[in-house]
């Protein structure tokens, strides 16, 4: 994510071509030290041929790029490996690039495909034409400087054709698109949200039988946030005011303390209440509680393994639906802690104690803090899948 101030969300869905097993789009998602990478290639035609072509335009281009390899380059790698097709006289692929560096600093490069969706202070906003000719192919270039709070929404040409022949004479126009990503994007807060919108209104335009390949590849720009997050009390005793303290320390911080336990050690260092929920009604997820000064307290082991088991769909874009989405609007602990780490989280920091926790104790977890210790290290490990950095501090 780097170390600016500047967030970079990047995520996609597709759908495949009714029939077919493969898609004929590929993204490739690239970070390096200072910049963030997206590329959506797609394959002329459907199936295994179409993807084969997207993915090798993808890989060139994903690779070239992450070398300093300049764009008149890396268009005449792909022309002279991907030759125009005889018959039709077009291009075996399309692509679209989008680069944005940790300064804000952003270039977009469009090849054929339909114009990138770019939203600012919620409104479209134009993107200049600045063609020229690379390898006998007109590329559109772009640079720009991106803000925090821009959207740019990059898609193929299956998403412009929904419900041609069907609901809609002629399909989706990119008009329709762009006001559809204009309206979602203020009720949406993640990439992988705004994503999963536009594709499934793709879908229902198609009426869940794709005519094409579609894809819908978004990048957003945010602020870095950083969550605390507490469990489990200190291995020795006397420990516990410093852990609460260095807790405590970031004021900017989200704070989850998940753990009874953990919650009442908190609330003595800080000579704070705890309150339970009272009208708490989920079966399946122990009730939260409620400290001043804390954005979130829950339950330990139960929370913490439901609100993996959502981290972990949400790393899987096709389980992604309004269904997920719905579930993470629960008001229980796991989902009010996994909407947290989603929506709000850039920087993870864990503050595990690593006191023997008599109830999750059996012969089948030897020695280590069991449960505790591997659900830390899995959160770790999801975190860092969504492009987030995580951290741990033991006590």
């Amino acid at each position: 994510m780097g170390a600016s101030g500047i967030k970079v969300d990047i995520a996609y869905k597709s759908l495949n071509k009714k029939g077919e097993e493969l898609c004929g789009d590929k993204v490739e998602i690239l970070h390096t030290d200072h910049s963030h990478i997206l590329i959506l290639a797609d394959g002329m035609g459907s199936g295994v041929k179409a993807n084969i072509l997207a993915t090798m335009t993808s890989k060139i281009l994903g690779t070239m790029f992450l070398k300093g390899i300049s764009l008149d380059r890396c268009v005449e790698t792909i022309a002279e490996t991907l030759p125009v097709c005889r018959v039709r006289h077009v291009a075996y692929a399309t692509f679209s690039i989008l680069e944005v560096t940790d300064d804000g600093d952003a270039y977009l490069v469009e090849f054929d495909n339909p114009g990138c969706v770019f939203i600012r202070d919620g409104r479209l906003m134009p993107i200049p034409e600045n063609r020229r000719k690379i390898a006998g192919r007109l590329i559109n270039e772009y640079h720009f400087h991106a803000q925090k709070g821009d959207a740019f929404v990059l898609i193929s040409d299956g998403a412009i054709n929904a419900g041609v022949g069907e609901l809609l004479n002629f399909g989706w126009t990119w008009d329709s698109v762009a006001d559809f990503v204009k309206r979602e994007y203020a009720r949406t807060s993640t990439a992988m949200h705004l994503a999963a919108e536009l594709c499934q209104a793709c879908n229902d335009l198609y009426q869940y039988q794709p005519g094409d390949d579609t894809t819908v590849a978004v990048m957003r720009i945010g602020e870095r946030h950083q969550v605390n997050l507490m469990t489990g009390p200190a291995e020795r005793k006397e420990d516990d005011a410093r852990m609460v303290q260095d807790f405590m320390a970031d004021e900017s911080a989200v704070r989850c303390v998940c753990g009874g336990t953990s919650a009442a050690i908190v609330a003595r260092v800080l000579g704070k209440p705890i309150d339970v929920a009272v009208d708490y009604i989920d079966a399946d997820v122990p009730p939260i509680s409620f400290i001043e000064g804390i954005d979130l307290v829950t339950e330990g082991v139960v929370t913490l393994n439901r609100m993996l088991k959502l981290l972990e769909q949400y790393t899987h874009d096709e389980e992604i639906d309004e269904k997920f989405f719905m579930e993470l609007d629960e008001p229980n602990g796991a989902s009010m802690l996994a909407k947290i780490l989603i929506d709000h989280c850039t920087d993870l920091h864990l503050f595990v104690g690593q006191a023997v926790n008599e109830a999750y104790q059996n012969p089948e977890l030897p020695f280590e803090l069991g449960v505790r210790k591997k659900l830390v290290e899995r959160i770790c490990e999801v975190m860092e899948k969504l492009g987030k950095s995580a951290k741990v501090s033991y006590y």
